[in-house]
């Protein structure tokens, strides 16, 4: 079985709405988009410690909202970065309740119908290792509440933001998580990784 790992940044008061550019999520009336990339583009140490230390990667599993926007965002960036190619090379699983749905990006699978059962299959199907799932807000909200989540790489940017969808939400399933992972930058960041202890 795969283990799922959420791996997302979130403000001190646990928003995770739009943390890359200004236009990237304005749902709601929110306005602060782009809050982690600008702290982050003074603090490497977080990047660096965000993508390291993870277990083997299987797969990544994307909110098709996302697939789009961030997937096409990166494979698109004329200027050379780290993600071009891992997201390129990486299968990628993209929920969706829409059986037409159409994946413009490479090594890309469709999970058509309800969340909750097309990715319990998935995680289902894997022999050891992880699926990394990156933002998606509405998928991980459902994931946790089906209690699917198995891990979670947070980059926790010292920022208050007020407003904007929050990392957890009410009913998530109650679960007992171990620190595997911490580091703290020299410019506030927290990168915290944390598995599963037991399932009930």
């Amino acid at each position: 079985m795969y283990d799922l790992i959420a791996v997302e940044f979130c403000s001190l008061d646990g928003v995770m709405q739009a943390p890359g550019r200004p236009d990237e999520d304005t749902s709601g009336g929110f306005t602060r988009g782009g809050w982690a990339s600008t702290h982050l583009a003074d603090d490497p140490e977080a990047t660096a410690a965000a993508m390291g230390g993870q277990g083997e990667t299987h797969g990544m599993l994307f909110g098709y909202r996302t697939y789009r926007d961030l997937v096409g965002h990166w494979l698109e960036e004329s200027d050379p970065n780290p993600f071009t190619e891992v997201l390129r090379a990486t299968p990628k699983h993209v929920a969706s309740r829409r059986a037409d749905a159409p994946l413009p990006h490479p090594n890309s699978a469709l999970l058509h119908g309800e969340a909750a059962d097309t990715v319990r299959a998935l995680k289902e199907r894997g022999d050891g290792g992880d699926l990394i799932m990156l933002g998606s807000a509405s998928l991980l909200h459902s994931l946790q509440r089906a209690d699917l989540v198995d891990g979670y790489v947070l980059t926790i940017v010292p920022v208050i933001l007020g407003s904007g969808t929050r990392l957890f939400t009410a009913p998530a399933a109650p679960a007992e998580m171990t620190l595997t992972r911490g580091v703290i930058t020299s410019k506030g960041a927290y990168v915290a990784e944390y598995r599963r202890a037991r399932r009930r």
